[in-house]
């Protein structure tokens, strides 16, 4: 890459930020180029030539996000750690995600567009699915995970998390205490309806 296509990828990396910083706090149909641009410290004729239109740069700012979330997830994949320390860490991941930006904001993004919720869905079968394969896997093997139950039914359980989703939004984004009912909902997929945490 030379220095004129560095430049250019670091413009395009600011602007995909700063849409995704401002959607913390505005919403999609009211987020205007200008605004981004003023924000971005750039014109807004860089936007149009880097992305075309609003709502293609508002796909690939998502895309970029989804990028880095996946790579952070493959690093936290890659360490050492107890099946009880990683569902900690993808409990937290979410709520820090689903608390900056608003659930009903993921699900337009996420679900109510098709072409991104394919995206989304191939990114989950080539990169998501081998790593929780194996977490599984290692979990069963450490017994953290009962032997009664198999990788398929493990893994059919957080399919069913992940096509739910969509609704488990709606739900969060009418709630008045989102993070409590966050808790609540991670509390019932992991522990089940009357169970308990595990003793410390």
């Amino acid at each position: 890459m030379n220095g004129f296509e560095k430049r250019a990828a670091l413009i395009k990396s600011k602007i995909m930020k700063t849409t995704m910083e401002l959607l913390k706090t505005w919403e999609i149909k009211k987020l205007r180029i200008a605004d981004i641009a003023k924000a971005a410290g750039v014109s807004q004729v860089t936007i149009y030539n880097y992305f075309g239109s609003k709502e293609a740069l508002i796909s690939e700012s998502f895309k970029d996000f989804v990028e880095e979330s996946l790579l952070e997830f493959e690093e936290e994949m890659r360490q050492q750690k107890t099946l009880k320390e990683r569902i900690t860490y993808f409990i937290f991941k979410d709520k820090e995600t689903y608390s900056t930006l608003d659930p009903a904001l993921v699900k337009e993004i996420m679900f109510d567009d098709e072409a991104m919720y394919q995206y989304i869905q191939q990114q989950y079968d080539d990169r998501v699915m081998p790593l929780m394969v194996q977490m599984v896997e290692e979990g069963k093997a450490s017994g953290e995970i009962s032997q009664k139950v198999s990788m398929e039914a493990v893994l059919v359980m957080i399919q069913m998390y992940i096509k739910s989703s969509g609704e488990m939004l709606d739900s969060v984004a009418k709630h008045e205490d989102k993070n409590q009912f966050l808790d609540e909902l991670f509390h019932i997929f992991f522990y089940g309806l009357c169970g308990r945490e595990p003793e410390e």
